[in-house]
């Protein structure tokens, strides 16, 4: 399918490797112009050299940790006027209710409410005075079914969805989308380090971790970058401009809900 979004251009952030990356690729097969971002330089160039000679498009590296006033200054002038948004992040460590303090919900919610909120203001004028724009945000699945053990992830995740749900109205009739994809266990750094937590703390070895986690995904299996990148650039696309404000799942079916 011919997205329609050869020559746009877009800032895909937190985006040398995993999922950030995947969407980074996809838009590059569609043509896309990228602008990348992640705070590693050497996997940044790497990834943005491949992706350039792979797909034929242009590709701007810019390290810089995008959770920070300065590093969102850097890569907002490099970026210059965008088209597409991809907001993505890290997210905050694991723990229990007990173990934080007012200093990690304030990281948290920086680095996966404030931030992409902050790019999103930064952006949306632009598109809005072109009469197009796209903006997707990775968040979590965890906003509509909470994980417990990611309760800083929880929250600032919540927050932000609030955000996008009423500002995605406000922004439609200018032809600009916001939505949000929500990723369950897709096989990336995060996942390694969510099931290496496990196979430590219950003493078994990680391939019987993933294992097990896989187990209960009716798919059977963890997600891929690719796929999960896939859908991403289908929203950015020319065909998803009826889809506003909307939290998809990519889950493999984790989640049992019927709406």
């Amino acid at each position: 399918m011919d997205l329609g979004i050869r020559g746009k251009r877009a800032l895909v952030c937190a985006s040398s490797r995993g999922l950030g990356r995947g969407c980074a690729e996809a838009l590059a097969a569609a043509g896309v112009e990228l602008v990348l971002n992640a705070r590693g330089a050497e996997a940044l160039e790497a990834t943005a050299a491949g992706l350039g000679a792979d797909h034929g498009v242009s590709v701007t590296a810019v390290a810089a940790d995008i959770t920070t006033e300065d590093g969102r200054a850097r890569v907002l002038e490099a970026a210059g006027d965008i088209d597409i948004l991809v907001t993505n992040a890290g997210g905050p460590p694991p723990g229990l209710w007990s173990d934080w303090d007012r200093d990690d919900f304030i990281a948290a919610l920086d680095a996966n409410m404030l931030t992409p909120i902050a790019l999103m203001q930064a952006a949306l004028p632009g598109m809005m005075e072109r009469g197009w724009g796209r903006v997707v945000n990775i968040t979590s699945q965890s906003v509509k079914s909470p994980i417990p053990v990611l309760g800083l992830s929880n929250s600032a995740r919540a927050g932000l969805t609030g955000f996008v749900a009423g500002t995605a109205r406000q922004v439609a009739p200018s032809g600009v989308t916001i939505n949000n994809l929500l990723p369950g266990i897709h096989a990336t750094d995060r996942a390694d380090a969510l099931d290496g937590g496990v196979a430590k703390a219950e003493g078994i070895s990680l391939d019987e971790a993933r294992a097990r986690r896989a187990a209960t995904i009716p798919a059977r299996r963890y997600g891929t970058a690719q796929e999960f990148g896939a859908a991403c650039a289908f929203l950015c696309s020319q065909h998803a401009g009826f889809i506003v404000g909307q939290n998809i799942l990519l889950d493999g079916g984790a989640l049992n809900y019927t709406l």
